[in-house]
């Protein structure tokens, strides 16, 4: 990104521009789809959701800044180029980050996971939790080696069933993404200055309400922050599709009196759709789907999430336009009609993931799969073995874990039904 970012700032030709926007393209993905899995991976299940939402707020941050930068007599090259100071200060202080222990496990440096443990928990080597955690880690490096050996996931195995869940996790994480875009975020975040336009504003007065409407986005974003590991990740999706699907239906009828009085509502809705979706899936979707996946196919599935992610923001970009232009409010009525359909999507299929360490969701779907039960009012219950303890072992149908002096090998092999079949 920062070798596409110079090239963009430096272009004097369309073709260059192109060239660097691709290239540029290819690092955010890489990032996007790395980030959220090292900040889950590394983060203490009590705390979470908050760490990953302050990464939703970084995101809406860029957002607001964006709306000022644009607005400047440098035009587009100062915009592009402001980004090279962020990714030199991450290219310098990338060095001095930890692995995350869930690699170090995978990799035999077990002293070192656990001091990342102890670390990221703020508390002693010997703690309790701090060793539940390390040892919930180690069960699942042993329910992933065990099963062929390899410590890579193929994308075969995102097709498999069994304990792992790994198609039903797969799809939840992909759909997830998806829903997030379609909700019509984009609509509000690259038409805003338009939209604000076509409700009778000036282009200087959009400009600036633009602005605030980013400001105000900003803002929102920390009463997810506030609430994410208090009332859970389905609540918040819940709350914020509703509301979105509310707004955009009043959006919508007030676009058909289209009144002085009605346009300076939709102006106020507009503000509020942002606040919804803040609420909601800003952040979430980042966190749901990096928490969601299992060790093993936590990389391919975050990949395919991202890419998800950034299919449906480019076909919502580029249908909206002409949409508006077409369809004028009713555009409106659509976005509504897509977050009414969330809204079941969400509270049928998605289990809740929240107050649980990474291990302790495996041992969620296995115990569903063991006893023929929906993974969602598993979720949702208080009575499940944590990671790393005896009955956990069992659930997941694995031997209490040995390992090999030095190495770290586990040396249990799975129980006859931990063999997966390809759905």
């Amino acid at each position: 990104m920062l070798i596409g970012a110079i090239l963009q700032a430096t272009s004097y030709s369309f073709a260059q521009l192109i060239f660097a926007r691709i290239f540029t393209g290819l690092g955010n993905g890489l990032i996007t789809s790395t980030v959220p899995t090292y900040h889950a991976e590394m983060s203490p299940a009590a705390k979470r959701g908050r760490l990953i939402m302050i990464e939703g707020t970084m995101i809406v941050f860029g957002v607001t800044v964006a709306y000022f930068v644009t607005w400047s007599s440098a035009q587009w090259r100062v915009p592009l180029a402001l980004q090279i100071i962020l990714e030199i200060i991450i290219v310098t202080c990338i060095g001095f980050l930890p692995e995350s222990p869930r690699w170090l496990v995978k990799h035999g440096h077990h002293a070192q996971a656990v001091a990342v443990i102890s670390a990221m928990e703020n508390k002693p080597i010997s703690d309790a939790e701090v060793q539940r955690t390390y040892y919930g880690i180690r069960e699942a490096v042993a329910v992933e080696l065990s099963g062929s050996g390899d410590s890579k996931a193929s994308l075969r195995e995102l097709l498999t069933g069994g304990r792992s869940q790994n198609l039903r996790r797969t799809v939840i994480a992909i759909v997830c993404q998806a829903m997030q875009q379609l909700t019509g975020i984009n609509l509000v975040t690259y038409y805003a200055t338009l939209l604000f336009q076509s409700l009778g504003l000036s282009d200087v007065n959009a400009r600036i309400v633009a602005g605030c409407n980013g400001i105000e986005y900003l803002l929102a974003s920390f009463i997810a922050y506030a609430l994410i590991d208090r009332v859970g990740r389905r609540m918040l999706m819940l709350i914020g599709t509703f509301g979105q699907c509310i707004v955009m239906l009043l959006l919508a009828i007030l676009g058909s009196i289209n009144n002085g009085a009605a346009q300076i509502m939709s102006v106020i809705l507009l503000f509020g759709f942002n606040t919804f979706f803040a609420i909601g899936w800003l952040g979430m979707a980042w966190l749901y789907c990096a928490e969601l996946s299992g060790l093993r196919t936590r990389a391919p599935t975050n990949a395919l999430s991202t890419a998800s992610n950034w299919t449906f923001n480019f076909v919502v970009v580029m249908v909206v336009g002409p949409s508006f232009k077409n369809i004028s409010w009713r555009t409106y009525i659509v976005f509504a009609a897509l977050n009414a359909a969330i809204l079941p999507v969400v509270y049928f299929f998605f289990p809740e993931t929240g107050g649980r360490s990474l291990e302790d969701l495996d041992v969620v779907f296995a115990l569903a799969y063991n006893e023929g039960l929906d993974p969602v009012k598993v979720s949702l219950r208080k009575d499940i073995p944590l990671a790393g303890s005896p009955e956990a072992d069992e659930i997941l149908g694995v031997d209490p874990v040995r390992w090999t002096a030095g190495k770290g090998t586990p040396m249990s092999t799975p129980h006859s039904e931990q063999s997966q079949t390809v759905l």
